[in-house]
């Protein structure tokens, strides 16, 4: 039902931003892949990666009012599936925070529509969670209602406790977060391509080491 997972998993390695072999990792493990949504750095990647992001939405089936993209990474991010949901019949408003509040001109913390209603989160991964933080507290104050993260790879892996950071967002803040796609699906793009068939087992045994069931919490 949901071939795009797959469909994005094979688009990833093809563009070179999903890699295979040792990387090290910020908590200073040693991971069989790599994944860095910043190499979606032309026009075609970018309005690819739009669509992977409005199918993820249609088929999480969250009940939002508009899109906001934290600095900065989410900026193009929420402004590209903003244009895809209207390819696929829905128009609705965007916005993005500033770094800096700006004190002249239109001034303000925020550019683009004003922040009211459900507000759907557009970001690449969660790592610490800090984006996250920082744009729900923007969202809240603003008298709107955070209603989903939406990212585009869950690493389903454990942090500095038994849970994922995806989790500790589902837990903390109550709301879900929706996954282009999982660990889980890149697994079973692995066992389906006889290619990658090498790099099937160092990801398995990541993946016991270090990850967290398919359930949120």
């Amino acid at each position: 039902m949901f071939n795009f997972r797959q469909d994005f998993i094979r688009f990833a390695v093809g563009k070179k931003v999903l890699r295979f072999g040792e990387f090290k990792t910020k908590a200073g493990r040693l991971s069989p892949y790599f994944f860095n949504a910043g190499l979606f750095n032309d026009g075609e990647s970018l309005r690819s990666l739009s669509q992977f992001y409005a199918q993820a939405i249609q088929a999480a089936d969250v009940p939002f009012d508009m899109l906001f993209g934290p600095a900065y990474k989410g900026i193009p991010l929420a402004a590209g599936t903003a244009i895809a949901l209207v390819e696929q019949g829905r128009n609705v408003p965007y916005c993005y925070n500033r770094k800096e509040a700006k004190d002249h001109g239109e001034g303000g913390s925020t550019v683009g529509a004003k922040l009211e209603g459900r507000v759907l989160i557009i970001d690449d991964v969660i790592s610490a969670g800090t984006s996250v933080r920082e744009s729900i507290d923007l969202i809240r104050n603003s008298g709107a209602v955070p209603s989903a993260v939406v990212i585009a790879l869950d690493r389903m892996e454990r942090g500095l406790g038994e849970l994922s950071a995806v989790q500790e967002v589902i837990k903390t803040y109550a709301i879900p977060v929706i996954a282009i796609a999982t660990l889980t699906d890149l697994l079973g793009y692995l066992q389906d391509e006889p290619e990658m068939a090498e790099y099937l087992a160092a990801v398995r045994t990541y993946r016991d080491l270090f990850g967290v069931d398919d359930e949120p919490v």
